[in-house]
């Protein structure tokens, strides 16, 4: 029977990068020495790092006047690093508010600054992006905040706003990669790895050059992007084996099609799933707008919390796993990042489909 894990994160890596990193594990190239092993002064590591580098740059097109660094402490250091970093001797920045993790950046940039709070779905339970016509900007903020695609509310922003000359800041965690970004839009992105980019270990942090060397005197010296930026992400120790095999996934992404052939296969994925819940009559439900519903987590329950705990203990009998929701909202939840496959996805929704029909 095969396995498909649906795991919100960390999350299911490409079947061909597992092998390849099995095949390479105890000797990299010939070296006798696993990555795990390596300087990462050395030229062996230094060469993988800076293909990687390369290979992201391409495949998100990334300026050259923007920064690529590859840091530790996943997406919530981020909540810290980047008013630390990008207040710039402004005392407030903008915060948009759309479910768990944006309230945890607000929650800590709190700490540092005012957080005005530009726009809020709290209303209806973070069920769908605020329209931007209904955000209330401040022209003198620092930057502006937000999340575009939410894991455990499954709510995604299929547009990006347009904050004019004040920068805005992305937590792509959990879908970068997975659609084509025009990055000139963004002052900084920054993205834990463990959705669509590899292992836990690795955040990916991509700032535009202007935004760095304005932190405040007194800040420790690894809290500050120009540290990084200045030393190619090898200030200290980096992630050396996470970093391998997220170059080992941007080589996946371009060997098959790249960021625009990812988007069409996530749509279809997604749109496989959805289609089943919106057919069902009720038996499944989505508390997503539908305009908002998200690409990577398809949150959905059944009509009560009995038949739930069933569906997830028969959907376990058929290699469907880990498709329990987040503890704070029940249910099911399925994420079905770049490196599920959109065969597994089918397995699902045929599933789902007779499973309805069983229990309807």
């Amino acid at each position: 029977m095969t396995i498909f894990n649906f795991a919100a994160g960390p999350a299911v890596l490409p079947h061909e990068v597992l092998a390849q990193a099995r095949e390479e594990l105890l000797d990299w190239r010939g070296t006798g020495m696993s990555v795990m092993e390596m300087s990462h002064r050395g030229k062996e590591f230094m060469g993988i790092a800076a293909e990687a580098h390369a290979d992201l740059r391409e495949l998100m097109a990334i300026p050259q006047h923007y920064k690529v660094l590859f840091l530790q402490g996943g997406a919530t250091m981020q909540f810290a690093m980047v008013p630390l970093n990008l207040l710039r001797g402004k005392l407030s920045a903008d915060y948009v508010n759309t479910g768990i993790w944006s309230k945890k950046a607000i929650d800590e940039a709190k700490k540092l600054c005012y957080v005005n709070e530009a726009a809020s779905s709290a209303d209806k339970s973070f069920s769908y992006a605020p329209d931007f016509a209904r955000w209330k900007l401040d022209k003198q903020a620092a930057y502006v905040h937000y999340t575009p695609n939410e894991t455990i509310g499954g709510v995604e922003f299929n547009w990006v706003p347009d904050t004019g000359k004040v920068p805005l800041v992305a937590d792509m965690s959990s879908n970068i990669l997975s659609r084509p970004y025009d990055v000139t839009q963004f002052g900084l992105i920054y993205a834990g790895a463990q959705k669509n980019i590899g292992p836990a270990g690795v955040t990916l942090v991509i700032v535009r050059e202007d935004l760095l060397g304005h932190a405040p005197a007194g800040l420790p010296t690894m809290l500050d992007y120009k540290t990084h930026a200045d030393n190619d992400s090898m200030y200290n120790t980096p992630p050396t084996y996470g970093i391998y095999m997220a170059g080992l996934v941007f080589k996946w992404l371009k060997k098959n099609g790249g960021v625009a052939q990812m988007e069409k296969t996530n749509i279809a994925k997604a749109r496989l799933l959805y289609d089943v819940i919106d057919a069902s009559d009720g038996f499944y439900t989505c508390p997503v707008a539908k305009a908002d519903r998200s690409r990577m987590n398809v949150p959905f329950k059944t009509r009560d919390a009995a038949l739930d705990a069933e569906f997830l203990k028969q959907a376990e009998t058929h290699g469907l796993l880990q498709l329990k929701g987040h503890k704070l909202a029940g249910g099911m939840r399925a994420s079905i990042y770049n490196a599920m496959p959109l065969a597994g996805v089918q397995v699902l929704a045929d599933f789902m489909g007779e499973f309805a029909r069983s229990k309807g």
